[in-house]
């Protein structure tokens, strides 16, 4: 496997992806089959018992680049491997794994980075620095290199002996640079290639929509095998070409090259899967008490305490927040506590609250529109956030949080704050536009909690609405806005009620375990072995 992100290595996960390529190795070694990971170091991996087993030379960029390889043996996986990279350009956001980039130059320095780690998985299997593997498993556009030069290159034709893969955890991020004329472009990576490619191997990687540009995205659905998306939801989403004005989001301007692996039968969606530790098994389904309540307070204490460590100044978003908390304390030192708890923990990107600033013909945003409407139907509900992500979004999230006492927003993440979200809340909120797979919602169910999902890729594929969660659609994002705050107030209804127990216990006994489908891997993506 070839990805950017590895749940499995501590400060080498950002997304979802790192926690699937930290849990898929050791499911696919239940059922027969040894998964290796090679990735970059990023100059903060290499600590993990890592040894440099090799030093070779690259020609990248017109450059000979010198290359480290390090390996350690898998940390969960008996008899796995992972094997790391290390170059100074692989550190140019220190601490790092992705760059922001800027809005004149998207994916500048990421594109660079992940087009040497192509060239350089590519050399190390061919030059058998690596034991060369029976499959190819690649992840997202950081590797679509890869795909292309396995096809395109001659130095790497040997990579044609075995079969390639192209897994696609967020079709939204596609890595798109120039094809030439700027130091982040094809041309600059791979000069002699450039020059050697005829109109149809051009054809095969530049972006459908800008014809002077490359997309690495593409190229892995175009070259590899096969292409397997997170979700059958999704797979069949992407298919379709993108509609935001309608607040569908789709193919995102590749459906005509998913339509065409398609109709070959080579796309397939497979979700993604959850561990389920025993202890969260013996959990009660009693809702929150005011020592769980207490247990919060001190989880949202301990995270806002930690997110000032490394700054001079406490940001405005945080002094409103320890206000909230400060106004918490005394309702729990009087033995009070929400007598509803709604919770959401994820990313501040469009991909996940456009549908939440949506303006309502009322003026009011869909998420204020909820605030009040709690405020008059559940007078001591307690809404907590939790995300980090664009400032813009976050500075809309603060606005509220300043205007609304009962809505508690936490910029930023923590591991242990968002465990507890998961265990403690009533009802999860998670109404993405897209969402190719979701792990949050599988988190939220796995403790007992309920969800309120929007109905698009896998948030359908694993709530079932009015049987373990809450399920709401829309034909725009108007109507989806309207449709999420009706279900809500049809969730409200129910709460507390005798058939919310067996919601949760429903939301609790649903499971989406990796062995299971790993098992759909080795049948339907590896069967090509």
């Amino acid at each position: 496997m070839v990805a950017a992100e590895n749940g499995a290595l501590k400060g080498a996960k950002v997304g979802g992806m790192a926690d699937v390529i930290r849990d898929l190795p050791q499911a696919l070694a239940g059922v027969g089959i040894q998964a290796d990971v090679i990735m970059p170091s990023y100059g903060f991996l290499t600590g993990f018992d890592a040894k440099l087993i090799h030093e070779f030379e690259l020609s990248f960029a017109g450059r000979q680049e010198p290359i480290k390889l390090y390996w350690l043996a898998h940390p969960k996986v008996e008899g796995a491997n992972i094997y790391l990279l290390e170059h100074g350009l692989w550190q140019s956001s220190p601490g790092q794994i992705y760059s922001q980039g800027s809005s004149d130059r998207p994916f500048a320095d990421d594109a660079t980075k992940f087009a040497l780690l192509c060239a350089s998985v590519a050399k190390a299997l061919v030059a058998g620095l690596v034991p060369m593997p029976e499959l190819l498993h690649l992840h997202d556009w950081h590797t679509g290199c890869l795909a292309m030069l396995r096809a395109l290159a001659p130095e790497y034709q040997a990579l044609q002996s075995i079969a390639c893969v192209f897994s696609i955890h967020n079709l939204a991020l596609q890595g798109i640079r120039p094809l030439s004329h700027d130091t982040s472009s094809f041309a600059a990576w791979f000069p002699h290639l450039f020059a050697q490619l005829d109109e149809g191997q051009r054809a095969q990687i530049i972006d459908p929509r800008y014809p002077h540009c490359i997309n690495p995205m593409r190229m892995g659905i175009a070259l590899a095998d096969r292409v397997h998306l997170v979700s059958p939801t999704y797979a069949k989403e992407v298919l379709l070409p993108s509609r935001p004005e309608l607040g569908f989001f789709g193919g995102e301007g590749l459906e005509a090259d998913l339509q065409h692996k398609a109709d070959q039968g080579r796309v397939l969606g497979i979700l993604n899967g959850c561990e389920y530790p025993e202890a969260l098994a013996q959990t009660s389904l009693e809702r929150m008490g005011l020592t769980e309540f207490r247990a919060l307070l001190n989880c949202i204490e301990s995270a806002l305490v930690q997110w000032q460590g490394g700054r001079t100044q406490v940001s405005c978003v945080d002094m409103i927040a320890f206000t909230r908390l400060q106004a918490l304390w005394r309702q729990a030192s009087a033995g009070e506590f929400p007598d509803f708890l709604l919770t959401s923990v994820g990313r501040l990107t469009d991909q996940k609250v456009l549908i939440l600033r949506h303006i309502l013909p009322s003026g009011l945003s869909v998420l204020e529109t909820l605030l009040q409407q709690l405020q008059q139907t559940q007078p001591k509900a307690l809404f907590v956030l939790l995300g980090s992500g664009d400032p813009e979004i976050g500075q809309f999230f603060q606005t509220l949080a300043a205007k609304y006492a009962h809505f508690v927003f936490l910029q930023g993440y923590n591991e242990e704050l968002s465990q507890c979200l998961y265990q403690v809340g009533d009802l999860f909120l998670m109404p993405s536009s897209f969402e190719p797979c979701g792990i949050s919602q599988m988190l939220a169910m796995r403790s007992g909690q309920p969800c309120l999902v929007h109905g698009v890729g896998g948030l359908r594929d694993t709530v079932e609405d009015n049987v373990d969660g809450f399920v709401f659609y829309g034909e725009d994002i108007k109507s989806q806005g309207e449709a999420m705050l009706a279900t809500l107030t049809e969730a409200l209804e129910k709460f507390n009620r005798r058939d919310w127990t067996q919601l949760k216990r429903k939301a609790k006994a649903r499971r989406f375990d990796w062995h299971s489908i790993a098992l759909d891997y080795q049948k339907q993506l590896y069967n090509i072995l």
